[in-house]
Order: C-alpha cells, then sequence, then structure tokens
C-alpha cells in the first residue's frame, strides 16, 4: 500500500465484525478512507496473495465500507482540539494534500486557513476526476466535518494575485504550499500541437464543471471549450 494501511488488521476487524477498531485502524494511516477507497489504483489486490489460484480480496471495496459505515454510526465526526496553540496556519491549495494538511493542522491545535483559487474545494479530486469514479457529494461530506473543527476555507482567491504573498505572510505565523500537478505531459511526437489534439487535463475539468453545474472556464482553466460530441476520437493513454 502506497500509504502504508495495514490491510491485514482491518481486513480482520471487518471480518469479525469490529467495525469501530477498523476505522480507528484505518484513519491511523490515511485521513480520507471514503476517497481512496473509490478512487485508488488498489496494487494491494494486484498484490494479493489469491491471485495464485482464484480472485483477490476485494481490498478498496473493504475500504470503502469501513469508511461509510463510520460515517453511518457517527465514528466520522468533527473532532475539535481540545487546546488552541494561537498560532494561524495558511495551506495554499484545497486538493487531496492540502486538505489532509489542514485536517492535521487543525486537530493539533491550529488555527487553519485553506486558500483555493477555485470556487469550491476539493482541486483536481473534484475538477480533476470523473463522477463515476467518485462522486463530489463525498468531497463535501469531509469538507463539511473539517469546517466543524475549525478549518476555514477561502475559496475564489488566487494567491499571489487576489492576495499577496507578502501579505500572507504577514497575516499567518506559517504557510504551506500544497498545488496540485497540473502540468501535462506532451507525447513529444509529431502533430500533438495541431488542433484538435488536447491534453485530457483542460478536457476533464471543463466536463467535471458541466457536471457540477459550474461555468467550463475559470481563473485556472481558461481555456477554449472542449467538445467531443459527434467526433471521432482516439485516446492515448490507459492511466
Amino acid at each position: 500500500c502506497p500509504i502504508h494501511n495495514q490491510i491485514p488488521d482491518w481486513n480482520d476487524l471487518v471480518y469479525n465484525g469490529d467495525w469501530d477498531n477498523a476505522i480507528r485502524n484505518l484513519h491511523s494511516t490515511n485521513n480520507f478512507p471514503e476517497f481512496t477507497g473509490r478512487i485508488c489504483p488498489a496494487p494491494c489486490e494486484e498484490a494479493c496473495t489469491l491471485n495464485l489460484e482464484d480472485i483477490p480480496v476485494a481490498i478498496k471495496t473493504v475500504e470503502q465500507a469501513i469508511a461509510d459505515k463510520a460515517y453511518e454510526t457517527g465514528h466520522i465526526r468533527p473532532y475539535p482540539p481540545e487546546k488552541k496553540t494561537g498560532k494561524r496556519v495558511a495551506v495554499i491549495g484545497s486538493g487531496p494534500a492540502g486538505m489532509a494538511a489542514a485536517q492535521q493542522l487543525g486537530r493539533a491545535g491550529h488555527d487553519v486557513h485553506v486558500y483555493e483559487r477555485e470556487s469550491r474545494p476539493g482541486g483536481l479530486m473534484r475538477y480533476g476526476i470523473p463522477d463515476f469514479k467518485i462522486e463530489k457529494h463525498y468531497i463535501d461530506r469531509r469538507i463539511e466535518q473539517m469546517q466543524g473543527e475549525g478549518v476555514t476555507f477561502h475559496c475564489g482567491v488566487n494567491v499571489g494575485v487576489d492576495k499577496p504573498v507578502a501579505e500572507l505572510l504577514a497575516e499567518h505565523d506559517a504557510v504551506l504550499y500544497c498545488g496540485g500537478s497540473e502540468t501535462p505531459r506532451a507525447a513529444g511526437i509529431p502533430g500533438d500541437d495541431l488542433g484538435g489534439v488536447h491534453d485530457a487535463m483542460p478536457y476533464l475539468v471543463q466536463q467535471n464543471r458541466r457536471v457540477g453545474g459550474e461555468p467550463i472556464q475559470s481563473v485556472a482553466w481558461p481555456s477554449h471549450p472542449i467538445i467531443a460530441g459527434g467526433q471521432h476520437v482516439v485516446v492515448v493513454g490507459g492511466g
């Protein structure tokens, strides 16, 4: 497991019906199992020894079930810190890294402010991954929990443009940069700069914004509309 989930342990806990300790174990290594349980490529399942003779354990599905059960039973809820440090921390970017950092810093007692240039938090998890992989209400649910713990989200703020970096540094005791990787990797083959050739990310962002009822263009993604309807499309890459 890339994030070192203790898979045999919480598999055994679920097998024995101990869902409470299963989510405690899972949260010890993973802030957001409801996300990874849906979008992780699950290399653990490929490595499962049952592959030798049968089908592997559906580890990703078990992880998803643990998180969903924890929400149903109230084990995932706001946990505000008992003591405050008096320190103010800015987190730039509200993707998975920014959200995880904000939650950990908030629970440590700091006053955490997350700055996001898009109109809604979630980063590329919201705008880069289609709904058939993860429906965005799962992100909204976690954001609400974090707000209940005292984390403040400032959306529509483009740091360095709307808010000068010097101002950000003056207002906070620490600044953590958690910007995602939005730069496409060109194929480097003849013709990849021709009209009608598009990188995946601008298209995915536009489609996610359409599905979410938002304008397809934003400060972060000002590109022209990409319409694939009625077109003969070739996709290069199977990621």
